[in-house]
């Protein structure tokens, strides 16, 4: 826990750490030292919230990690976002709720080549509730992996969250547990697996990014409750 509290900040945090401090030193200086002792937590909340921790991906290959901290709300089958143009067929969908204490840099799922990325502007539900995959604004992306299998990945905005960052381009090759942007303040990250593949995680278990494993490609018969 000190470790992750000590980690390095994310370039995108320190325009936001720079105006709550010069706020917190305004309050203390020309309104009242209450107030910019408040403003000194907040500037301190907002460095923790930008936190950006090393993590370490499992070496096998074939795995598909969890792409953000937080808490898995829901494991259910459901189509992945047509704008991705994949066939809408029900999929195992993991859904991985953000709170603002958690970690909200996001990592890639899986080995493979980004073959489609589709931005969509819309709601800003609570990002906790099912249909805020249909409707919030979101960044979906599709990746196929080893094999031609695809899965995807969708970055949602949440109910505070105004500010979806991906890095990723089209065509593009990437690592399973590789930085490829985040979201701000608050949201949720949906992975959908491929066709027969068992998640082997469940609602209400907690998630590290780019670590823990949701599921195995090269056993997609098997749940952890087999």
């Amino acid at each position: 826990m000190v470790k992750s509290a000590l980690a390095p900040i994310h370039r995108d945090g320190w325009p936001f750490v720079a105006g709550f401090a010069i706020v917190a030193l305004a309050l203390g200086q020309w309104v009242s030292g209450t107030l910019g002792w408040l403003g000194l937590l907040a500037t301190a909340w907002c460095v923790y919230f930008f936190r950006d921790p090393e993590r370490v991906p499992p070496e096998r290959g074939g795995l598909v990690l969890a792409p953000a901290d937080g808490l898995v709300e829901m494991v259910q089958p459901a189509l992945p976002p047509p704008e991705l143009g994949m066939a809408a067929i029900a999929r195992p969908r993991v859904s991985i709720f953000l709170s603002i204490f958690d970690v909200h840099v996001n990592r890639v799922p899986a080995d493979g080549t980004i073959t489609e990325l589709a931005y969509r502007p819309g709601k800003f539900l609570n990002a906790a509730l099912d249909k805020a995959s249909e409707e919030n604004e979101r960044q979906s992306i599709r990746l196929t992996v080893e094999g031609g299998r695809e899965l995807a990945f969708v970055q949602i905005a949440g109910l505070i969250a105004r500010r979806i960052r991906c890095d990723l381009a089209k065509g593009q090759t990437v690592r399973a547990g590789e930085r490829f942007g985040l979201i701000r303040f608050g949201s949720r990250v949906d992975v959908y697996l491929p066709e027969g593949v068992v998640p082997l995680v469940r609602a209400g278990q907690r998630m590290v990014a780019g670590e823990t494993v949701l599921a195995d490609l090269a056993t997609p018969s098997r749940s952890r409750g087999d």
